[in-house]
C-alpha cells in the first residue's frame, strides 16, 4: 500500500467539563479538543481524515511544578509542530501504519527540554496518527480496520509495516467486529451515587463501573467500591461489573494485596465483582518495578500509563503484569502493534478511555469493536462534556446515549475510522 501524506493541519476549542473529573492527581474541570485534518494520496486517489483527542495534561503530564495553562499550552504548540513538520518528514508513499509508528518510534518532531515528555507528546501526535489511518480508509473505501490483508503490506518497510507485523495486526482483530461492547460509568471518589449514577443504571442500563480510587487508604478504597457495588445492586442490577483505576495512586504491589484483602473481609460480593485494576503504581516501571505475580494470581493488573513503547513490553512480561489497556490518545497505529503483540502472548486487553468525544468516542469504540476487549470500552465523555458529543448524538444514539448499557457504531466497517459519520 502506498499512502502519502500530503497536507496535515491541526486546530483547537476549549471544552468546559459539565462535573469535574477526580484523578488521583487532581481535577480536571475543563479541557482542549485538538482535532487533526490530514490529506493523503492512496495509490493515485486523494481522501482527507480527520482525528480528534482531548490533551489531558493533568493525566499526561501531571507535573505539579507547571500549571495546567503551561502544560496545556506546551501541548498545543507540540501538536502544531507536528502538525507542520508531518508532510515533509513523512516517510513518503508507505503504509498507514507506517507513518504512524514512523511519528511515535522515530521522534522526528523533536523531544528538547521544553518539550512535553513521553506520555504527553504520545496523546499529542495520536489525532495526527488517526487522521491518516481515518483517510487513508477513506481513499480506498474501506475500513481502518481492514488495511491488513496480505496485499497490504509494505515489503520495503521491514520496521514497522512488514509482512510479519501486518499478518500479527491480521490474527489480532476480530474476524467479524462485536455487533455492541458494554459500556462502562466512571465514579470519581467524592461522586454521589444518586441521580446521575441512577440516571445511567437505570435509565441507560448501565452495569459495568470503574472507580477512580485513590490508593492511599486501602481500607477506604475498599469502603467506596462496596459502596458502588451495593448502590449498582439497590438500582437493580443483578451482577454488576467492577474495575479500580488508582491513577498511579499505589505505593507500591504490598498496598494493592492490602486493598484486595480489605475488600474481600469487607464485602465478598464486591471482590468477585472486581474484574482487574488498571496501573495501579508510578507510569515508569523501570523505577516503579514490582513483581506483580501474586496481585495478578488474584485479580488481572493492567499497564496503562506504564506503556509508552516498544520497549516496555518486555518489562510487563516480566514484572507480571496480566495484560495491557490500549487508548486511542497513545496513538493508532500504537495500539495495533501493542495489541497484537498482548494477544499473542495471551495477555489481557482492555480499551480505556480519555473523555473521547465526538469523532473520538466513534474512533474508540470502532477499536473495542474490532479487538477481543475483557472490558467491552470505557467512554466518559456522556458523563463530563455531553456538549461537545451533539453534533453526532442524534446521528449514533446507541454510541453517545445508549439504553441497554453497551455502545455500538451503526456501521461498524465504516469508511476510515469514521469521521464521515
Amino acid at each position: 500500500m502506498h499512502c502519502e501524506i500530503l497536507a496535515a493541519s491541526i486546530t483547537f476549542r476549549e471544552q468546559p467539563f459539565a462535573k469535574p473529573l477526580q484523578l488521583s492527581s487532581g481535577l480536571i474541570t475543563e479541557i482542549t479538543e485538538a482535532t487533526a485534518t490530514v490529506r493523503v494520496q492512496v495509490n493515485g486517489v486523494e481522501a482527507e481524515g480527520r482525528g480528534c483527542i482531548y490533551l489531558s495534561d493533568l493525566w499526561a503530564w501531571p507535573d505539579p511544578a507547571l500549571t495546567h495553562a503551561q502544560r496545556d499550552a506546551a501541548m498545543r504548540e507540540y501538536c502544531t509542530r507536528v502538525a507542520r513538520l508531518l508532510p515533509e518528514r513523512n516517510d513518503g508513499p508507505c503504509h498507514p501504519l507506517a507513518h504512524g509508528m514512523g511519528m511515535i518510534m522515530r521522534s522526528y518532531f523533536g523531544a528538547g527540554t521544553s518539550d512535553p515528555p513521553p506520555m504527553a507528546r504520545l496523546v499529542c501526535m495520536s489525532p495526527l496518527d488517526a487522521a491518516v489511518h481515518d483517510a487513508a480508509g477513506r481513499a480506498l473505501g474501506r475500513s481502518a480496520f481492514r488495511l491488513y490483508e496480505p496485499g497490504d503490506a509494505d515489503n520495503t518497510d521491514e520496521s514497522f509495516a512488514s509482512p510479519a507485523h501486518v499478518a500479527a495486526i491480521r490474527n489480532f482483530l476480530l474476524p467479524q467486529p462485536a455487533a455492541a461492547v458494554d459500556g462502562w460509568y466512571v465514579v470519581s471518589g467524592t461522586d454521589p451515587l444518586t441521580d446521575d449514577f441512577a440516571a445511567f443504571v437505570q435509565g441507560r442500563g448501565f452495569r459495568c463501573f470503574k472507580l477512580k480510587t485513590l490508593g492511599k487508604d486501602p481500607e477506604a478504597d475498599a469502603r467506596r467500591t462496596a459502596q458502588v457495588y451495593e448502590a449498582a445492586r439497590a438500582l437493580g442490577v443483578k451482577h454488576p461489573r467492577l474495575s479500580a483505576d488508582s491513577n498511579e495512586g499505589n505505593a507500591d504491589a504490598d498496598s494493592v494485596h492490602a486493598y484486595l484483602d480489605a475488600l474481600e473481609q469487607m464485602n465478598p460480593g464486591a471482590f468477585a465483582a472486581l474484574e482487574y485494576l488498571e496501573q495501579p503504581t508510578g507510569r515508569d516501571i523501570r523505577v516503579h518495578a514490582f513483581d506483580w505475580h501474586s496481585v495478578s494470581a488474584r485479580k488481572p493488573v493492567l499497564v496503562d500509563e506504564g506503556l509508552l513503547c516498544h520497549a516496555d513490553l518486555r518489562l510487563i512480561e516480566e514484572q507480571g503484569w496480566s495484560g495491557i489497556c490500549i487508548k486511542t490518545c497513545k496513538g493508532h497505529s500504537f495500539n495495533l502493534h501493542a495489541g497484537a503483540w498482548a494477544h499473542a502472548r495471551g495477555l489481557k486487553i482492555a480499551v480505556q478511555d480519555l473523555t473521547n468525544p465526538g469523532i473520538a468516542a466513534i474512533h474508540s469504540c470502532l477499536l473495542a469493536q474490532h479487538v477481543p476487549s475483557i472490558n467491552g470500552v470505557e467512554l466518559n465523555s456522556p458523563q463530563f462534556t455531553p456538549a461537545a458529543n451533539e453534533a453526532w448524538a442524534t446521528r449514533e444514539p446507541a454510541l453517545f446515549a445508549p439504553t441497554d448499557g453497551t455502545h455500538r457504531v451503526s456501521n461498524p466497517l465504516v469508511e476510515g475510522l469514521g469521521s464521515s459519520l
